[in-house]
C-alpha cells in the first residue's frame, strides 16, 4: 500500500486522536469516521422525508385514480 503524508496542525491531530482507541494508528481512525459519515450520510438520505407523502396517502390516491 502506497503511503502519503498529509500536514495537520497539532489541533487537528489532538482532535482525531481523541477518536482513537489504544493502537490504532491515525489511518485507522480517520478510515473508521470516513466509514462511519458515509454511514450517517446513507441514512439521512434513506430517510429523509423532504418530498414525501405517507403511504395512507398514497394508497387513497392510487385507488382513486385507478377506480374500477
Amino acid at each position: 500500500m502506497k503511503i502519503s503524508t498529509i500536514a495537520l496542525t497539532e489541533d487537528v491531530k489532538g482532535k482525531i486522536k481523541e477518536f482513537g482507541n489504544k493502537g490504532e494508528t491515525y489511518s485507522d481512525i480517520i478510515m473508521r469516521l470516513v466509514e462511519s459519515a458515509k454511514e450517517r450520510q446513507l441514512h439521512d438520505l434513506l430517510f429523509n422525508e423532504e418530498n414525501t407523502i405517507s403511504v395512507d396517502d398514497a394508497l387513497f390516491k392510487a385507488k382513486k385514480r385507478w377506480q374500477k
